[in-house]
């Protein structure tokens, strides 16, 4: 069973890093999640290429493109769900935020498991493509993911001995 004991790694300041760096994920989905609330009933069209020049990219080239000509075939009721799942969204990424914050030695293994998930994914996108947003992205998840097995392991290591 996951306790709700204070992992052995208190204080540990790349654990923080990762728990600002997932309520922060959680932030922009949220945000994006209400901003999406505004446009049922209206043109989400006009709010992807918004999104996309305020990023500064390209809205006819590649994925803003294909984004933005996705978003004019949504439909009110999808537009719901998006938004419901972006509360979801957030609300798992505020549990591990709070979790590895104050070090909570569950949230470790939700960290470790809810970031090894996309590694398949961004692997499969990396095959159809390479662009250097896609390389720092499996960069980053491979190193959250490394670090964080690191910590169990030797979390793992501490208890045996």
């Amino acid at each position: 069973m996951l306790s709700s004991q204070r992992s052995p790694c208190s204080g540990d300041g790349a654990i923080r890093l990762i728990a600002a760096f997932e309520g922060l994920k959680g932030a922009l989905v949220l945000a994006v999640g209400f901003a999406l609330l505004g446009y049922i009933h209206a043109d989400l069209e006009s709010f992807c290429e918004d999104l996309v020049r305020n990023l500064h990219l390209n809205p006819a080239r590649g994925v803003p493109r294909i984004f933005i000509a996705s978003a004019s075939r949504v439909p009110d009721s999808q537009m719901s769900l998006l938004v419901l799942g972006a509360v979801l969204y957030a609300i798992v990424r505020f549990i591990e935020a709070f979790g590895l914050w104050h070090q909570r030695a569950w949230a470790e293994w939700f960290a470790l498991i809810s970031c090894a998930v996309y590694l398949p994914i961004e692997l499969y996108e990396l095959s159809r493509g390479i662009s250097a947003l896609k390389v720092i992205l499996l960069l980053v998840n491979v190193l959250v993911v490394g670090y964080l097995w690191l910590v169990l392991r030797r979390q793992t290591l501490v208890h045996k001995g």
